[in-house]
């Protein structure tokens, strides 16, 4: 079928296969000529394109029949025939209006992992439904999903995709996403989709058999770069800005989240990115609701939030990696890896307040200057311009066993510091079942076939046998690998888990109920170093006490109001407040 960023042709066969003289297509066991289309592009006139029908493409003589790039639904994995889906169709009707998610509560999750599923072995889209009153509760505006593009067998985190404009069937398909999005919206939670336009998974890949899709030009760490700027990249792009426009206008989630930015090579007068705010600017008159793009990149570059009127890449947030280090390093210790230069409560102060570390200054872990400063008073960006969170897929999954940043900790610890996230001046982000401690991990797994998974699972205890964690490698290619990743909700009710679910909950209201508490002025943000492992982030008039331990806090500030607190808290004649170990206290401070 043919999906283009600008028309809208669901019911007709097309397929751009400039490399090809001749292109026949199968629906459902038939076999039709296409005729040239212009551009490289093929076309079936006169034969409608029929929900539910299934059909393939042959380039050539070749012995294969390909799979559609522009596939909506692969019932039957990635290697087989495309199914006809009218997305138009997949849109339901609510009173849903959209809104900005700058400075909003997110919530990430994966599918597969979220819940148990109708079996228990694995998570749908249905499924996940009938636990999106329990995010309401907590306070959460938007869900993100992990990537939801086909890929090779039933379970994986996604980023080896091979369809930028499908839905994985494992999860319930297009249908499936459909009634998900229109349940969220129902809720007034808003959905942001997580895609991969920087590379194709290995398995089900067949891009480069129709044209110009990548090119040796640029490299990353998959091998060849998508094109972006050699012959050919035009229709690359609308490729790229084709999937965005199915997501956001046609099936209807509210934003995207892109994956790995850095490595969208672009050397053409005009980014990609900068296209596609542009573009998403039109969408949004064109909806009548806000849409949002969040871009995750490692360059520390403010540019990326800088709108492109102003010769930024217009996106309207970027995940800021050194928050998140900067805390996880202070609360745990460690200092191996990117963690090096971080956790010092001098950089803890750093990240909370200016939100890079790295800004124009030595990073010891890629041996080079890196990144440029946030302005504080700019007009271009601000505090809620960074997501900054405590977890996430990545932060979590990439560990040697999956292990998360609370099973390492005290509760205490966990609680002051999430506080400093959720309290903290940015747009935070929550990673799914955080909010109660889960007991679970959150492994890497994958459902390759027999030879790529054996290759991939090798690699993953070589990746980590140099850090001396090889025992601690879970098989990802095992299913007990994914199943202990998924969540056991009820845990949330029993101790200690309970008491860290209630936290969350308060810290999300405070946030909601306190104008300074949600204020994205990084200047009205600041952070007193009272000792190594005590902090007092100031927002506004109110203050976030964050200790570590061990022990209790030395001298602490004067409290005219104690707001809410997690831990063992005492206090003095003068106002003065002291935790006995580690925790967390929201407070007034005394004039």
């Amino acid at each position: 079928m043919s999906i283009s960023p600008t028309a809208r042709a669901y019911d007709r066969y097309r397929v751009w296969a400039p490399s090809a003289r001749e292109v026949t297509l199968r629906i459902d066991g038939g076999e039709h000529a296409m005729r040239p289309d212009g551009d490289g592009w093929f076309a079936l006139p006169g034969v409608p394109a029929m929900p539910g029908a299934r059909y393939a493409f042959r380039l050539d003589d070749g012995e294969l029949w390909l799979p559609d790039p522009r596939s909506l639904s692969q019932p039957d994995g990635v290697h087989a025939d495309s199914e006809v889906v009218d997305p138009l169709a997949l849109r339901r009707r609510t009173s849903w209006r959209g809104r900005s998610l700058r400075g909003r509560v997110l919530y990430e999750l994966h599918v597969g992992t979220f819940t148990p599923g109708p079996d228990g072995r694995g998570g749908t889209f249905d499924s996940a439904i009938e636990r999106l009153d329990e995010l309401v509760a907590l306070g959460v505006d938007a869900v993100e999903l992990l990537p939801i593009a086909p890929f090779p067998g039933d379970r994986g985190w996604g980023y080896d995709g091979v369809g930028l404009y499908g839905t994985h069937a494992a999860y319930g398909g297009p249908a499936g996403l459909a009634r998900f999005v229109a349940a969220a919206h129902e809720r007034d939670l808003a959905v942001l989709l997580d895609v991969v336009h920087n590379h194709l998974g290995p398995s089900g890949n067949y891009l480069s058999m129709f044209g110009p899709y990548f090119t040796d030009r640029h490299h990353t760490p998959w091998g060849s770069a998508i094109n972006l700027d050699q012959p050919g990249s035009r229709e690359v792009r609308d490729f790229l800005l084709g999937s965005a426009r199915l997501w956001l206008v046609d099936v209807g989630v509210d934003g995207l989240r892109l994956d790995a930015v850095h490595e969208l090579c672009d050397d053409s007068p005009r980014h990609l990115l900068a296209e596609l705010a542009d573009a998403v600017a039109d969408w949004e008159v064109e909806t009548a609701r806000p849409l949002t793009l969040i871009a995750e990149s490692d360059r520390n570059q403010p540019a990326t939030v800088t709108p492109t009127s102003r010769g930024g890449l217009g996106m309207d947030m970027q995940w800021a990696d050194d928050v998140h280090h900067g805390v996880h390093a202070w609360i745990t210790g460690e200092r191996e890896g990117y963690y090096g230069d971080f956790g010092s409560a001098e950089a803890l102060a750093a990240v909370l307040s200016r939100v890079f570390l790295h800004a124009g200054t030595w990073s010891s872990f890629r041996a080079r200057v890196w990144g440029a400063p946030v302005e504080p008073g700019s007009d271009d960006y601000d505090a809620h311009s960074f997501v900054t969170f405590l977890q996430d897929h990545d932060q979590v999954g990439n560990r040697a066993a999956g292990d998360r940043i609370h099973h390492g900790l005290s509760a205490g610890q966990h609680a002051a510091a999430i506080a400093l996230i959720l309290l903290g001046p940015g747009t935070p982000m929550l990673f799914q079942g955080e909010e109660w401690a889960a007991s679970t991990p959150f492994t890497y797994f994958t459902d390759h076939e027999a030879e790529l998974g054996a290759l991939v699972s090798a690699g993953r205890v070589e990746e980590f046998a140099a850090m001396g964690w090889a025992e601690q490698v879970p098989d990802p290619q095992l299913r007990e690998t994914f199943e202990s990743s998924i969540l056991r909700w009820q845990e949330r009710e029993e101790a200690p888990h309970a008491a860290m679910l209630a936290w969350y909950r308060t810290l999300i209201a405070l946030r909601r109920a306190h104008p300074d508490l949600h204020d994205p002025d990084l200047r009205t943000t600041s952070v007193e170093v009272l000792a190594e492992g005590t902090v007092l982030l100031h927002r506004g008039a109110l203050a976030v006490l964050a200790h570590r331990g061990p022990g209790a806090t030395g001298a602490g500030p004067r409290a005219a109001e104690v707001l809410a607190s997690f831990g063992e808290v005492g206090r003095r004649e003068d106002g003065t407040v002291q935790l006995a170990g580690p925790g967390a206290v929201v407070l007034r401070p005394a004039g």
